[in-house]
């Protein structure tokens, strides 16, 4: 190819990249423009369904005095003596509190318990129901606002918080409020007693053990007295020292009793000796069991009422039946001794004297008081050996209580300071309760909340925002549907990613006017009518022209005599543009033979409505001297067709057989220009076979279609064909060629 034949090709090509820049995005958002209208029109009718059912927004609210209380003794003494600087310390310390305040109103841990309450009359409500979704805080159903102080009066100490929220339902957003009212003043009181556990921390920790050593001392205290059957040793150690010593003088008494009735009972045993009578009698008496049985029992008698006077008085019943007992004993032994003298008168004894109550000389008086004397001394004697015990035992017991009141005198003093110590310890409780209390911040309910108010619905916010976003949703979408597909809209963009000569670009030609096509492709010759009965699916259009006369220019002055079509992939053209160009060479007065060279998917016979019950597949397995011209179908006076054939069993064979080769060489003999639809370079091996028997190779490429990475692979392929240039089809604006 010489130079003059390369610049005039380029003139035919007249393109500026700049333009291919500027209307890059114009041509990605013209090729989408279907699919950001549907993206925008989707927006849009949703935005309206959703205003449609839009519910009408209601919003109720409350406001909530938060106070700082401070210990009324210490704090205000010490907000007295505070300097200047300090006063504004404390104050930028209350904002950072009211604002954490703020916060804790809208907290997830209060407002879920809000929603427990609320759950009996709403069984589905949740916590972003109310709170509204992470993130969203602007658009939430709650919100909690602070409003300052009108007159400026305590505004360290007291805050006002307006707390509101929206819903469809009036009486929802009342509900909620006074939900979140009794929230907040559970959580007041909780946090008060929080507040009162910290600060009681140790005195609450402290308190169990007191308690458990006041229980312990005073469990040790009652063992004690349990075990010793004792309430105080000292008090009782004091009465048995008093019962001691009234036993030991009752001792000394009985004793010198003892004494006197020894010395009397001698004094009458001197005088019974006496009289001799007295030792008759005697003598008889003391030989008489009877007689010593009534004295034993007598001297009993008296000991038994000795010990029942120490008891009880003389009116007792006891005493006075031991006195009577006595006297029936007195009265048996009078008894027994007239029943001796009986006996000494029938013994022819000497009679007895008894005469006015004597016996025998002896004065039975003294026989009764020396009885009675015996029986008393028999008594005091018994009386003195019990007090004696009871001064032996009393003095045994009391050996004991050194140890018992030592014992006491250390459990008690134990028992006492455990008791102290816990009444102090529930004093300073009481005490810093108090104190506590006093501090911290109140909550306290200012204005109660109401049946909701009408705000909106919110319909013109969503069509105005759909009418902004739906568009903006569109263009997002193409662009990015171009990103990830790679598409080529433009001819300038096939250029230069294959670095081909772009032979021209043909727009999508209508089929409403492919019944015209040959009417305007030679009426300047006036054959219109018999071309348009003689092939009606001839298309035309005037950058076929453009695109034949590159074709010519690229091996200017040796015109090509075979040119085979191919694209990427199937579907991009290359048909319809092999009878454009034949239309366009028959318009240039050559004789032209296009032949469908595609076995697996042949369309040519389809858009020229003719059979295709023979042809090229035929032709190569025809082993007969069938001339060529029999398979070949005219259409145009300048223009004949070679069909497919039946689809054969071994395309990729018949293509490399050497009788395709003598085909292609004698079709190139008897016409000026052979065409060749070959299927797609990247879908089958056959465009690889029948690209070298042509003279030259033309890519088809559809725009909107064909992609990036299918022409890169599809242009490693033809680095080794003589491939010539590239046609862009299907451009939807007159591109510059």
């Amino acid at each position: 190819m010489t130079n003059s034949s390369l610049n005039q090709g380029q003139m035919l090509n007249n393109s500026s990249p700049n333009a291919v820049d500027i209307k890059q995005l114009t041509t990605i958002l013209f090729h989408r423009r279907y699919l950001t209208l549907g993206i925008s029109c989707a927006v849009i009718s949703v935005a309206g369904i959703l205003a449609i059912l839009a519910k009408p927004n209601y919003q109720s609210s409350m406001q909530i005095l938060v106070s700082s209380k401070l210990d009324p003794g210490v704090g205000r003494n010490k907000v007295q003596r505070a300097t200047d600087t300090k006063i504004k310390e404390d104050s930028q310390v209350q904002i950072v509190d009211y604002t954490a305040q703020q916060k804790l109103m809208v907290s997830s841990q209060l407002i879920q318990k809000a929603v427990d309450l609320l759950r009996p009359n709403y069984p589905n409500i949740t916590l972003e129901d109310i709170k509204g979704k992470q993130g969203q805080n602007d658009k939430s159903p709650l919100n909690v606002t602070q409003i300052k102080s009108a007159t400026g009066i305590n505004d360290l100490n007291n805050q006002i918080f307006e707390v509101a929220f929206k819903d469809t339902d009036p009486v929802k957003t009342q509900k909620v409020l006074q939900a979140l009212q009794t929230v907040y003043h559970n959580y007041n009181i909780e946090e008060q007693n929080e507040r009162l556990n910290k600060g009681l921390a140790y005195v609450n920790a402290r308190l169990p053990q007191v308690r458990k050593q006041v229980t312990q001392s005073e469990q040790k205290l009652e063992k004690f007295r349990k075990k010793y059957n004792l309430v105080d040793p000292e008090v009782q150690s004091k009465i048995l020292l008093q019962s001691l010593a009234d036993i030991q003088k009752q001792l000394q008494n009985t004793r010198t009793q003892l004494q006197d009735i020894k010395a009397r009972q001698a004094n009458l045993e001197r005088k019974m000796l006496s009289s001799s009578e007295k030792s008759i009698v005697s003598s008889r008496l003391s030989q008489s069991p009877r007689y010593q049985n009534l004295l034993n029992e007598i001297q009993k008698t008296e000991i038994a009422l000795t010990q029942q006077r120490l008891r009880y008085t003389e009116n007792s019943p006891i005493i006075q039946t031991l006195k009577q007992q006595r006297q029936s004993q007195l009265a048996l032994l009078q008894q027994e001794v007239s029943l001796a003298e009986k006996n000494r008168n029938t013994t022819n004894s000497p009679p007895p004297l008894i005469t006015s109550g004597q016996i025998v000389g002896v004065d039975l008086k003294v026989v009764e008081e020396i009885n009675q004397i015996q029986t008393t001394s028999l008594g005091l004697l018994a009386n003195e050996k019990s007090l004696v015990e009871a001064e032996q035992k009393l003095k045994a017991e009391l050996s004991k209580y050194p140890s018992l009141v030592a014992e006491y005198n250390r459990l008690l003093p134990e028992v006492r300071n455990s008791r102290q110590t816990l009444e102090q310890l529930l004093q300073t409780q009481q005490s810093l309760g108090m104190t506590i209390a006093q501090t911290g911040f109140d909550w306290q309910l200012l204005e109660a909340p109401e049946k909701g108010t009408y705000i909106g619905s919110g319909r013109l916010l969503l069509l105005g925002g759909a009418l902004i976003t739906g568009p903006i949703l569109g263009i997002l979408t193409a662009l990015i549907w171009q990103i990830f597909h790679d598409v080529i809209y433009s001819p300038q963009q096939l250029r230069k990613l294959t670095n081909l000569r772009l032979l021209g670009a043909v727009p999508n030609i209508a089929k409403k006017s492919q019944n015209k096509r040959l009417f305007k492709l030679f009426r300047h010759q006036q054959q219109t009518a018999n071309l348009v009965e003689t092939s009606p699916g001839l298309p035309y259009h005037e950058n076929f022209d453009l695109v034949y006369q590159n074709i010519q220019l690229f091996n200017y002055p040796v015109a090509f005599k075979s040119l085979m079509l191919t694209s990427t992939l199937a579907g991009e053209g290359k048909t319809t543009l092999a009878l454009g160009l034949a239309s366009s060479a028959a318009h240039m007065h050559r004789r032209v033979l296009v032949i469908d060279a595609n076995f697996q998917h042949p369309s040519l016979h389809k858009i020229l409505q003719l059979p295709n019950e023979w042809g090229l597949s035929l032709l190569l397995v025809d082993e007969s001297n069938t001339s060529v011209a029999d398979y070949i179908q005219p259409i145009h006076p300048d223009i004949d067709v070679l069909t497919a054939g039946p689809a054969p069993e071994d395309a990729v064979k018949l293509l490399s057989s050497g009788r395709m080769k003598e085909i292609v060489e004698l079709c190139e003999q008897t016409y000026d220009l052979v065409l060749i639809d070959a299927p797609a370079i990247l879908d089958k091996v056959d465009a690889r076979i029948m690209a070298s028997l042509c003279h030259g190779i033309v890519l088809v490429g559809r725009m909107g279609q064909v992609t990036q990475s299918e022409l890169m692979d599809a242009r490693e392929i033809f680095d080794k064909l003589n491939l010539i240039g590239a046609i862009a089809n299907n451009v939807n604006y007159p591109a510059n060629v």
